[in-house]
């Protein structure tokens, strides 16, 4: 039996399933398909591009050792399959299952179709704790703990297939813009290896304590969620390694608890992925694409007056990843300060993220703009977490230089510096919005929606989601 293996989001060897159960079976045929279509999509940016063909690099140096590398193609996958198929005449697709966007359900589809037409089967399997069409919560608890306590599976060995392995398009052929991302993690299996090694021998022990703060986050955390969102490393082999750090660290200082908050935050990403499983693939339907296009802008560059924002802004734009606590804050204010619309908003920062994984992007950016939970959402208050998490203005000093002679007691509230009317307004912007009125009309607007005052808080997924996944994790899926 011959097995086309499709590599979608789970670019590795290493405990793949879908790989492991085709060569055990017969012989494999490995294929990633580029598809122009996805790259075309508003959430995909040239550093996703960039990180993933890092992978692939990876990947197919991976296969290639173990005797059959990576073959690249480009186009509609229903044609690329077509077309290896009448060249191979393979006998079946294998894959993992994949939550994802109204795009790639589509695809999916079309897929499921064009196979069944011919009838070829599609074996699609789970690389995580997410589990298709589940009846309960917690029948997912159960099901994953089980799945996460399976053996990770070996890489197999591969017969070497006569074909020509292929080629990437470049980035100017699917039209992706300039999208400069100086000091984004890099992509492939060695970095994510390390990444993992080096935070649970030595970085992990303040994760608790740094996780929330941008400035201590960026090395405590573990900045794994790169890796899983493209499958480099699967969720069951950090769970794994985080299991067995918990034993290596026991009794020491600050791991025990750092490693339990961590393993939580593991489980909570599969529940997130979980909700956007269930409910209705997201559609692109931005109802006002710019709202006040002079605050969307602003937003998006960092420009905003508000320091903590726009520090964060800018920091996400040269790094891709952010810590998920000032991830919720950023799009509060877009939401709830800045009155602009969740998805264009969400969007934004889908593209700006190397790590965006759907599953985990969208039901956080939902939950914050109030449409996704019954509970009514926070609104952040800029100011008073910049003091909480950047008390001394280090971190707004080294994103927003214009602002770095400013006083301590001002760094942030810069506005009502006594020397702000000697130039400061012609070097940093004055804010947007003024944060206490803005915040204070957000308030009332959300009250009024509620459902005791006659209002219409909309939710996305339907209520039996909602109860399946209640959980207070919010924006708390720190990786």
């Amino acid at each position: 039996m011959l097995s086309l293996v499709w590599f979608k989001r789970d670019l590795r060897v290493t405990d793949h399933p879908a790989l492991a159960l085709a060569a055990a079976q017969g012989d494999v045929l490995p294929v990633h398909i580029v598809e122009p279509g996805l790259w075309a999509q508003p959430d995909a940016s040239l550093r996703q591009w960039e990180f993933l063909t890092e992978s692939l690099a990876s990947l197919r140096s991976d296969l290639a050792a173990l005797g059959q590398p990576l073959i690249l193609r480009t186009g509609d996958a229903v044609e690329v399959l077509a077309r290896l198929q009448a060249r191979f005449g393979y006998d079946r697709i294998v894959s993992h299952q994949e939550t994802g966007t109204a795009w790639s359900s589509a695809r999916d589809r079309r897929v499921a179709a064009w196979a069944r037409d011919r009838g070829l089967p599609w074996v699609e399997l789970p690389q995580s704790g997410v589990i298709r069409g589940l009846a309960a919560r917690d029948e997912q608890s159960r099901l994953r703990t089980a799945f996460m306590a399976q053996p990770a599976v070996a890489a197999p060995a591969l017969k070497p297939l006569a074909e020509a392995t292929g080629a990437l398009p470049s980035a100017r052929s699917l039209a992706l813009v300039e999208d400069r991302c100086p000091n984004r993690q890099p992509g492939g299996r060695p970095a994510a290896q390390q990444a993992l090694d080096s935070f649970l021998t030595l970085r992990g022990q303040g994760y608790r304590a740094a996780l929330s703060s941008p400035l201590g986050a960026e090395r405590a955390c573990s900045r794994l969620s790169p890796y899983l969102s493209l499958g480099v490393l699967s969720l069951r082999e950090v769970v794994q390694a985080t299991a067995q750090a918990r034993v290596d660290h026991r009794g020491q200082r600050d791991w025990p608890a750092s490693l339990k908050s961590f393993d939580a935050r593991l489980t909570w990403r599969d529940q997130s992925v979980q909700r956007l499983e269930e409910a209705p693939p997201l559609e692109w339907h931005v109802t006002d694409p710019a709202g006040d296009a002079a605050q969307l802008s602003a937003w998006c560059a960092g420009e905003t007056g508000l320091p903590f924002v726009d520090a964060c802004m800018r920091y996400l734009a040269a790094t891709g990843w952010l810590n998920f606590r000032m991830r919720a804050m950023v799009i509060g204010v877009a939401n709830h300060l800045l009155g602009l619309d969740w998805q264009a908003a969400g969007l934004h920062l889908a593209r700006q993220f190397t790590d965006y994984d759907p599953g985990v992007h969208w039901p956080q950016v939902q939950r914050q703009a109030g449409i996704l939970d019954a509970d009514m959402p926070r609104i952040p208050n800029p100011i008073k977490l910049a003091y909480e998490h950047d008390p001394k203005g280090a971190f707004v000093r080294r994103w927003v230089p214009e602002l770095a002679a400013i006083p301590d007691a001002f760094v942030h509230e810069p506005w009502k510096w006594p020397g702000a009317r000697d130039g400061l307004s012609r070097r940093y912007p004055e804010p947007v919005v003024d944060p206490v009125t803005a915040i204070r009309a957000a308030r009332a607007r959300l009250a009024a929606r509620r459902p005791s005052a006659g209002g219409d808080l909309r939710k996305a997924p339907a209520a039996s989601v909602q109860r399946r996944h209640a959980h207070p994790a919010q924006m708390s899926l720190d990786l």
